[in-house]
C-alpha cells in the first residue's frame, strides 16, 4: 500500500499483522445502501462507528452492523445512565481524529470504550471507515474481532 493510502486505522490493522484491502469510492457514499453496494457487499456487512457522549464529558463508542436501528433502552440500560447523547460533529473529529462517515474503532488518538452489537460479527466479511472519508476497510469479522480484543458485545439494536 502506497504511503498516501497509510491512515491510522491501517496501521493499526498492520501492527497486528491483520490482512486487509482498501476499497476508494468513486465519491462518499451518501448511505449505508450506496457503500455497501459500490463494495460488492450487503449492508449488514458495513460496520457503522457511532460516538456517544455519556456524562461527565466520557464517551463510549458503538458498533451497529448496517441499517441496524440502535436501541437507545438497551444502550442505556447497558451504559447505567439515563443520560447520553450522540457526539457532536467537532467531538468526533476530537475524540476519534476522524471526520463523519471516516470513523473507525481503530487507530484512535485517545482510549475509549467500545461496544459491538452482537450482529456486528454475524458476516464473514465486514467493511469500515478508514479514517479517510471516501476509503473502506474491508477485512474478515474474525480479524475484526480479533483486532478489537477488548470490545463489550451486547444487544444494542431494535
Amino acid at each position: 500500500m502506497a504511503a498516501a493510502e497509510s491512515t491510522p486505522v491501517t496501521q493499526a490493522l498492520d501492527a497486528l499483522g491483520i490482512p486487509y484491502r482498501l476499497f476508494r469510492h468513486a465519491g462518499p457514499p451518501h448511505s449505508v445502501e450506496q457503500a455497501a453496494r459500490e463494495r460488492g457487499q450487503r449492508p449488514q456487512q458495513v460496520v457503522r462507528s457511532i460516538l456517544f457522549r455519556l456524562p461527565g464529558e466520557t464517551f463510549v463508542m458503538v458498533l451497529v452492523a448496517g441499517p441496524g436501528q440502535l436501541s437507545w433502552p438497551a444502550l442505556r440500560q447497558h451504559l447505567c445512565t439515563t443520560r447520553m447523547s450522540m457526539a457532536s460533529e467537532a467531538e468526533v473529529l476530537a475524540m476519534t481524529g476522524y471526520p463523519l462517515g471516516a470513523v473507525a474503532p481503530l487507530g484512535l488518538p485517545h482510549p475509549l470504550r467500545l461496544l459491538a452489537d452482537q450482529a456486528v460479527f454475524n458476516e464473514e466479511e465486514l467493511s469500515l471507515g478508514s479514517g479517510v472519508r471516501g476509503v473502506a476497510v474491508i477485512l474478515k469479522a474474525a480479524d475484526l474481532r480479533q483486532a478489537l480484543a477488548g470490545v463489550e458485545l451486547g444487544a444494542f439494536t431494535a
